[in-house]
């Protein structure tokens, strides 16, 4: 069983606005829910090595758009995360417990009008494990961007083998080229070829972030 874990973290912050930095905050919860591989997107780039370490897992990441000046950028979103927003900087994640990350690769989708990235991982296994935030609207930006993910997984992983595709599509009915969707809603979901849905949790994060993480168990 492999459960998966996605979940938007907003650049670290909540709703309502909790005008302070909330590193501590999502550290607790993340390194307490039962997970496998948690796919993270809007983190902030100092944040990964050390949600990693809080939940005894190892880590890969990819900085995606707006890192101009990362130490002005990170002092003043530590102090002022509300008013900074996503010009503290992003990035995507990828967290590993119980298992060894064998590769990791990176794909580049657009460089306009944002930058914007899937990462994957591949696991000793073989299983391939990608993390995508795709572009916002209009369509069919985010399509492109999904497809382009897919090729790039297909591409990485031979053709066949185990592989999931999650995180955050930007749209409410995305479509994978050669997977199955898990589950989600709104715009997060997982997609997996080789794998069954043999669960799925939607976890409470109270305040912190505007998406809800949820937890996919996977059989394969």
């Amino acid at each position: 069983m492999l459960r998966v874990l996605t979940w938007n973290v907003f650049h670290g912050r909540s709703r309502p606005p909790a005008g302070r930095d909330l590193f501590d905050d999502f550290a607790a919860l993340i390194a307490g829910w039962e997970w496998d591989v948690a796919l993270l997107q809007e983190v902030p780039p100092w944040w990964p090595r050390r949600l990693a370490e809080r939940a005894h897992a190892s880590m890969r990441m990819n900085v995606t758009g707006r890192v101009l000046l990362p130490d002005v950028q990170r002092r003043l979103a530590d102090r002022w995360p509300d008013v900074m927003k996503s010009w503290g900087g992003g990035s995507n994640a990828i967290l590993v417990r119980g298992a060894r990350i064998a590769d990791h690769r990176e794909e580049r989708l657009r460089w306009w009008p944002e930058r914007r990235w899937m990462h994957a991982v591949r696991l000793d296994d073989g299983t391939w494990l990608g993390n995508l935030h795709a572009q916002t609207r209009p369509r069919p930006r985010p399509e492109h961007d999904i497809a382009r993910a897919a090729k790039a997984i297909e591409r990485w992983s031979g053709g066949g083998g185990r592989a999931v595709l999650g995180g955050d599509f930007n749209i409410p009915d995305p479509i994978v080229p050669g997977m199955k969707r898990i589950g989600g809603g709104g715009v997060d979901f997982v997609f997996a070829r080789g794998f069954e849905r043999a669960g799925a949790k939607r976890l409470d994060a109270g305040p912190l972030s505007d998406h809800r993480p949820l937890v996919f168990s996977l059989r394969g």
